[in-house]
C-alpha cells in the first residue's frame, strides 16, 4: 500500500513540477529530478524525522529500502530507453551518419577519459591522502559514459530534428559501448593495483565477452521479436508483445554464467539497443509501433527520473576532498566532452553547427555511470566508496543542469524550432 501511494505521489509531483519548468523554459527532465530530490530522504525525509511528521515517511520516497524496491522500475525504464535509442540506428540513416558517428563517438570517449585521468592523477600527486591513482583511472573511464535517458527525453520533449539530432543519438548509443570497454579495462587495472596482481582475464577478456554476448542476445531477441509480431495484427497486441520482448531482454541480461576465471555476462543497455536496432531495420511497421510505444512509456520515464532524483545522495557535499575532486571531475569531463566531440566532428568534416554543439549536448550523465559506480563500490575495497561519492556528486550536478545545456545546444544548432503553446484540449496561443 505504501509503495503505491509513494509511486502515485512521485508521478503527480513530477508532472506538476514540469508545468512550472515549462513556464521557466526548462526541460521537463530537470523538473522530474528536482521533484525526486524534494520527495527524497534529504528534504521531506528530514522533516519526516520529526515525530509529528513521521507519517510522511510512509508517503514519500524517504526510505532507503523503499528506494531499493523501485530498482525494477529503473531497470525496465533503462531497457525501454536503450530500445528507443537502438531504433535510431536505421540503415537509411546509418548510410549518412554511421561512419561519422562511429569515429566521433570513439574519439570523444577516449579524449574525455584521458583528460579526466590526467587531471585526477595530478590531483593525486598534490593530495595523495585524498585520491589514489586507482580511483583516478576508474573515474576517467566512467567520465566517458553519458546519459541516454536524459538526452532522449530532451529530444522527445522538444521534437528535435536535424543534423545534430541525427548524429547525436547514434553517438550516445555507441558512447556507452565504448565507455563499458574503457571502464572494464580501468576497473581491472585499479583492482590489480589494489591487489598487486595483474589479471589480463578481467582487464581484457571479460569486457570483450560481455560486449559480444550482449550484442548476440539483442540480435537473437530482435529476430524472435520480429518473427512473433507476424502472428498479431491488432495494434494493442503488437504493443503488448513489444513490451514483453523488452522485459525478456532485460531479464536475460541479468544472467551471469561463471566459467572458471572467465565470466559470461550481459549489459542490458547494449542488449536492448541491439534489440531496437534489429527490429527497426527488418520490421516494416516499426516506426508506427515505436511511436505508440513512446506514448505508453511516458509515465515510466517520469517515475524513473523522479526515483533517480530521490536516490541522489546530498551528503557528498559535506566532504571537502570529495567536493574538490568532484568539481575537477565535473569541469574537466565537460572539457573532454566538448573538445573530443569538436575535434572528432572536425576530422569527419561534420557541419560547423555539429562541431560547436555536439559536445554540449553530451554533458548529461546518470544511469550508466551510477551502474559503474556501484560495480566500483562493491569490487574495490579501498577506493570503491570514494569513487561512488565522486560519481554521485557529478550526477547530481549534471542531471540538474545538463538538460538545459542539451536544449541550448539543440536550439543553437537549429534542431529545436520555436513553436506556439499548445494543449491537448486545443490551440491556446
Amino acid at each position: 500500500m505504501d509503495l503505491f501511494l509513494s509511486l502515485g505521489i512521485a508521478l503527480l509531483a513530477g508532472l506538476f513540477l514540469s508545468r512550472l519548468a515549462k513556464v521557466l523554459s526548462l526541460p521537463a527532465v530537470t523538473a522530474y529530478l528536482v521533484a525526486g530530490v524534494i520527495l527524497g530522504p534529504y528534504v521531506l525525509g528530514q522533516l519526516a524525522k520529526v515525530s509529528a511528521f513521521s507519517w510522511l515517511s510512509h508517503l514519500f520516497l524517504t526510505d532507503p529500502e523503499k528506494l531499493g524496491s523501485l530498482h525494477v522500475i529503473t531497470e525496465v525504464a533503462l531497457g525501454f530507453i536503450a530500445f528507443s535509442i537502438g531504433s535510431e540506428f536505421r540503415w537509411s540513416c546509418l548510410k549518412q551518419t554511421g561512419k561519422q558517428a562511429a569515429v566521433v563517438g570513439t574519439v570523444q570517449a577516449v579524449v574525455t577519459t584521458v583528460v579526466v585521468d590526467v587531471v585526477l592523477i595530478v590531483l593525486h600527486f598534490l593530495f595523495p591522502q585524498v585520491i589514489s591513482i586507482a580511483s583516478a583511472l576508474v573515474l576517467g573511464a566512467v567520465a566517458a559514459a553519458t546519459a541516454p535517458a536524459t538526452t532522449l527525453m530532451v529530444v522527445q520533449q522538444y521534437k528535435a530534428k536535424g543534423p545534430l539530432t541525427s548524429i547525436l543519438l547514434p553517438i550516445v548509443a555507441l558512447d556507452d559501448a565504448v565507455g563499458l570497454v574503457l571502464f572494464s579495462i580501468s576497473f581491472g587495472v585499479a583492482k590489480a593495483l589494489e591487489d598487486g596482481v595483474i589479471d589480463l582475464v578481467s582487464v581484457i577478456v571479460n569486457p570483450i565477452i560481455e560486449i559480444v554476448c550482449s550484442l548476440l542476445l539483442g540480435l537473437l531477441m530482435g529476430l524472435l521479436f520480429t518473427w512473433s509480431e507476424k502472428f498479431f495484427h491488432s495494434r494493442s497486441k503488437r504493443l503488448s508483445i513489444s513490451v514483453a520482448f523488452v522485459f525478456l531482454t532485460v531479464g536475460c541480461s541479468t544472467i551471469t554464467i561463471p566459467l572458471g576465471r572467465v565470466e559470461i555476462a550481459f549489459s542490458s543497455l547494449l542488449s536492448c539497443m541491439m534489440l531496437g536496432l534489429v527490429f527497426c531495420n527488418i520490421c516494416d511497421f516499426s516506426e508506427e509501433l515505436m511511436d505508440r510505444l513512446s506514448r505508453w512509456t511516458g509515465p515510466l520515464y517520469v517515475l524513473f527520473f523522479v526515483c533517480s532524483g530521490a536516490a541522489l545522495n546530498l551528503t557528498v557535499f559535506g566532504n571537502l576532498g570529495v567536493v574538490i575532486c568532484g568539481l575537477a571531475y565535473v569541469i574537466f569531463r565537460m572539457v573532454g566532452k566538448y573538445f573530443g566531440n569538436y575535434f572528432g566532428a572536425k576530422v569527419m568534416k561534420c557541419e560547423p553547427s555539429i562541431q560547436k554543439n555536439l559536445g554540449i549536448a553530451m554533458f548529461p550523465q546518470a544511469g550508466v555511470a551510477l551502474g559503474m559506480a556501484t560495480v566500483a563500490a562493491t569490487g574495490l575495497q579501498e577506493n570503491g566508496e570514494f569513487i561512488q561519492m565522486i560519481i554521485l556528486f557529478g550526477v547530481l550536478i549534471y542531471e540538474l543542469f545538463s538538460p538545459m545545456l542539451s536544449k541550448m545546444a539543440l536550439m543553437r544548432a537549429g534542431d529545436i524550432q520555436p513553436e506556439e503553446r499548445k494543449s491537448s484540449r486545443g490551440h491556446i496561443g
